[in-house]
C-alpha cells in the first residue's frame, strides 16, 4: 500500500519550484520564457569566489565540516553583520545551513510547538506557510494591501496576537512585494514585541542587497527584542550564488544550539567547498552586490 506519512500528505508542492520545473521544460521546447519564478540575479557568482572554491579543492576540503559551519566562515559571517548591519554576534550565534530555506526550516522546528501560532504577513513567500505546517504550528496570515505599500501596520499586528502567539515572520526587502521597512516602522513593530516577551522574530533579509531605496534595516538592531531575533541570510542573492546553498541563522544562543541539535541528524555540515567560497564572499568588501544593482 502506497501510504506516506499525513505531514507530507499536507504539504503543498512548492509553487516556485513547479514554476521554474515548467520554465525549464518550455524553454527545451523552444518556447521564449520569462521565468519569474525563483529569485534568481541572472549574474555569474564573481571570479574571486570561484577561485576560494576551487583552491579549496586543492587544498582537499574534502572531508566532513563543523555541524554548524567553519569558524573561519562564522567569524566571516560575524564580520560582515558588523560591517554592514553594525550588528554584533558571536560565532556561537551562527548556524550555517543548505541556503535560508533551511535556515528557516531549522528555526521554525526549534521554536514552534504543535498548534504555535506563527504570524505571517501577506503577501508572503510561498514556502513559509509550509514551513510552519511541517512544524506543526498554525499559519496566522495578515493580509496587506498597497494603501499600506504590502506592510504590516503596528496595529495589525497586535491585533492577530493571541496567547498562543510564538512567532512572527517577517521579511523585508520583501519577497514578492519588493516592500522595505523602514527603520521607523520596524520601531514601530518593536514596540509592540516589547509587551510580549515569548514572541521570536525570524527576520529573513536575504534580499538584503535588491533594495533601491536606501539603507537596509534591520529589526535585530533594537535592543530590547534583540534577544528574540533571527536573522536569516545568505550569499544566494547578494553574490549571485544560489546553486552553492549556503544560508545562515543569527539568533540568541540557546537558539543556535537548538538549530545545531536538530541540523546534527539531519544534514550534519554543508558542502565543504561552497563554505570556502562563502568565506570569500563575506570576507569582501561588499563591492560585487553593488555591481549588480
Amino acid at each position: 500500500m502506497e501510504k506516506v506519512s499525513a505531514r507530507i500528505a499536507a504539504l503543498e508542492e512548492s509553487q516556485t519550484i513547479a514554476m521554474s520545473k515548467k520554465s525549464r521544460e518550455l524553454t527545451a521546447q523552444g518556447i521564449d520564457v520569462i521565468n519569474l519564478s525563483v529569485g534568481e540575479p541572472d549574474f555569474f557568482t564573481p571570479d574571486f569566489v570561484k577561485e576560494a572554491a576551487k583552491k579549496a579543492i586543492d587544498l582537499n576540503y574534502s572531508f566532513y565540516s563543523p555541524v554548524v559551519g567553519y569558524k573561519d566562515l562564522l567569524g566571516a559571517i560575524c564580520g560582515k553583520l558588523k560591517r554592514e548591519n553594525n550588528l554584533d554576534y558571536q560565532p556561537e550565534q551562527i548556524v550555517v545551513s543548505a541556503g535560508a530555506k533551511h535556515s528557516l526550516s531549522n528555526v521554525l522546528m526549534c521554536v514552534v510547538d504543535k498548534d504555535d501560532e506563527v504570524i505571517v504577513p501577506a503577501p508572503y513567500w510561498v514556502s513559509y506557510v509550509e514551513l510552519v505546517k511541517l512544524a506543526e504550528g498554525k499559519n496566522i496570515v495578515i493580509e496587506t494591501s498597497i494603501d499600506n505599500d504590502f506592510k504590516i501596520t503596528p496595529k495589525q499586528f497586535e491585533a492577530a496576537i493571541t496567547p498562543k502567539t510564538r512567532a512572527l515572520m517577517l521579511c523585508s526587502p520583501s519577497n514578492p512585494s519588493g516592500s522595505v521597512y523602514s527603520f521607523e516602522e520596524l520601531k514601530a513593530i518593536a514596540q509592540v514585541l516589547e509587551k510580549y516577551p515569548n514572541i521570536i522574530v525570524i527576520s529573513d533579509e536575504i534580499y538584503e542587497h535588491i533594495n533601491f531605496v536606501g539603507k537596509h534595516e534591520s529589526i535585530a538592531q533594537f535592543d530590547s527584542i534583540r534577544d528574540r531575533v533571527v536573522i536569516i541570510n545568505g550569499v544566494s542573492k547578494g553574490y549571485a550564488m544560489t546553486g552553492w546553498r549556503i544560508g545562515f541563522s543569527a539568533s540568541a544562543r540557546w537558539i543556535a544550539k537548538a538549530c545545531e541539535k536538530l541540523q546534527s541528524q539531519q544534514t550534519s555540515g554543508v558542502c565543504s567547498i561552497a563554505q570556502q567560497a562563502a568565506i570569500a564572499a563575506f570576507n569582501s568588501d561588499g563591492e560585487y552586490p553593488r555591481q549588480m544593482r
